[in-house]
């Protein structure tokens, strides 16, 4: 359909032209054979006036027919009609003033011929010239042979053969416009195509797509942002809050304001509406910038995901884990308490203590659980952050302590502790939250170690930092499971061929808390070949306070 449209778009373009192209050449040709005339009459040079006019009165009829005649509803042969009638004009013109230099008027009509019908035209315009002047020559008695008379066939022959070279290069450009024109005209309708499919893609899809160009102006939008700002406008839109839900946005701070001011940022969390409304909506945002098949900046593009529903389940069901683990605690406090002072009682007998034993180690086992629970969820994204207290302290207190705690499970399965290594070591720490992580990893180094193991704990300064290191000889851990070895709820029980179960929480929350000081764990590990884990502390305080 398309093509079609434009081949007879073409076909009237041409169509046009030649009618032009008759009309203007002709007009031409008829001022100056006017001018002429005028001229010749003036000055008295026709020798035969009935001739002369009859020329005259020839080229004013050809005139008349190009300019009423539609030349481009006719064959584009039936037009070489009019040039020749002006040869024919032309030569009765000359015959009646020999001497007025009317024989290079042969010059137009050839070019014409020669610029519309090639090569054959071009020579059949310089035989009939030629034929005609050497015919008016001979029937003239008195004229005489000169060099301008040998050379004006010649002359209006290289006339002729000039426009027909231009025209052909003029018709090989416009051929090579064509094509061009064809060639961008499909590039553009695919392009079109191509814009109309990405843009009912981006519409069918259920997130916002904003792209902004260099200059900071909005490009594409889709119809699912369109959606998400309605959504807002239900809300609170004026206000917007960070990830927390309750830190307050300013303007500057807006993820879209940052984005055209060429910020980049990856899946940020935006709560619209003010805590407690109804209508309030969470949205996850990305800006990521892009470059066009150049290289060059394209501009950013900004995507916006309605995540209020599972904003909102994540918070329900955090909420339900701390509530529910805080309820547990006080039962299970009371109960360990309990098994404790029965356990004081001497009149206890074996059977009975064995089981009363189990019961408190499980107990305690549960208590480390829920702590564990609590931990985690006061320091996810929509609670509270780990609080520390830090303050200087001597870590190898706090280290030795830990290993006297873990001493007796250890034991247990013949595990030595080897703490030669701990020497006192001053940091700025929380050394009940260094506690805390000093537990999780020497209860990870028995629990997961081999019957018979053996274990190594260092403690060291160097001034800047403390550095605690504890390495066990057990089973290890596998490369593919390492770098999940901190996220939360991760275990690595293929390799750790143990029935002892745990949250998996232990290690996140260890992270975190030294994170939280400013320093750093790592581990080093390889399957069959046991674990090290280093953790790194700061050993001054910000003031640089030694």
């Amino acid at each position: 359909m398309t093509s079609d449209a434009a081949l007879v778009r073409r076909s009237r373009v041409h169509r046009s032209g030649r009618e032009r192209t008759v009309r203007q050449n002709q007009v031409l040709l008829a001022s100056i054979v006017l001018l002429g005339s005028i001229l010749i009459l003036a000055l008295g040079q026709a020798r035969s006036i009935e001739a002369f006019v009859g020329g005259l009165a020839l080229v004013f009829v050809a005139t008349g027919a190009a300019l009423v005649v539609p030349w481009g509803r006719l064959h584009p042969a039936v037009a070489a009609v009019i040039p020749a009638a002006d040869i024919v004009a032309i030569g009765i013109l000359r015959h009646a003033s020999p001497e007025s230099g009317l024989s290079l008027l042969w010059a137009f009509p050839a070019m014409w011929i020669a610029h519309m019908y090639g090569a054959i035209g071009t020579v059949l315009a310089v035989m009939s010239i030629s034929a005609l002047y050497w015919i008016l020559v001979a029937i003239q008695p008195s004229s005489e042979l000169t060099a301008t008379t040998l050379l004006l066939p010649v002359l209006v022959g290289a006339i002729a053969t000039i426009a027909y070279l231009a025209a052909r290069r003029s018709s090989a450009q416009r051929e090579l416009l064509d094509k061009q024109t064809r060639n961008l005209e499909r590039a553009v309708e695919r392009a079109r195509r191509q814009e109309d499919i990405v843009t009912d893609a981006l519409d069918a899809v259920d997130f916002g797509v904003i792209r902004i160009s260099p200059d900071g102006s909005l490009a594409v939008t889709n119809e699912a942002h369109a959606r998400l700002q309605r959504a807002r406008a239900n809300g609170a839109d004026a206000v917007a809050f960070g990830a927390d839900g309750v830190t307050r946005l300013f303007e500057d701070e807006m993820p879209l304001t940052r984005a055209r001011a060429g910020g980049l940022f990856e899946n940020e969390l935006v709560w619209y509406g003010e805590p407690g409304d109804d209508n309030r909506r969470a949205l996850s945002m990305t800006a990521r910038r892009i470059q066009d098949v150049n290289g060059h900046d394209a501009g950013t593009i900004v995507v916006s995901r309605d995540v209020t529903r599972e904003e909102l389940a994540l918070r329900a069901r955090e909420d339900l884990v701390a509530s529910v683990s805080h309820e547990l605690r006080t039962p299970l406090t009371s109960i360990i308490g309990y098994l404790d002072l029965t356990l004081d009682d001497e009149t206890l007998g074996p059977a009975a203590r064995r089981s009363l034993e189990v019961a408190e180690r499980n107990a305690s086992r549960l208590l480390e659980l829920v702590s564990d629970i609590l931990t985690a969820s006061a320091e996810s994204r929509q609670g509270l952050d780990i609080s520390i207290d830090p303050h200087m302290s001597d870590l190898s207190e706090v280290v030795v302590a830990s290993i006297e705690a873990v001493t007796p499970p250890a034991g247990e399965r013949r595990i030595t502790i080897d703490a030669s290594g701990v020497e006192p070591s001053m940091a700025f720490a929380d050394p009940h939250r260094i506690r805390q992580v000093m537990d999780n990893l020497l209860s990870n180094a028995v629990k997961y170690n081999n019957d018979g193991g053996h274990i190594e704990v260092g403690l060291t300064s160097d001034g800047l930092h403390a550095w605690i290191v504890v390495r066990d000889d057990g089973q290890g851990i596998s490369e593919q499971e390492l770098p999940r070895l901190f996220e939360r709820f991760f275990r690595a029980d293929a390799v750790r061929k143990t029935t002892t179960h745990g949250s998996g929480l232990g290690l996140a929350i260890s992270r975190d808390i030294v994170r939280a000081h400013g320093g750093e764990i790592t581990v080093q590990t390889r399957a069959g070949e046991g674990a090290t884990f280093i953790v790194r502390l700061p050993a001054t305080d910000r003031s640089g306070e030694a």
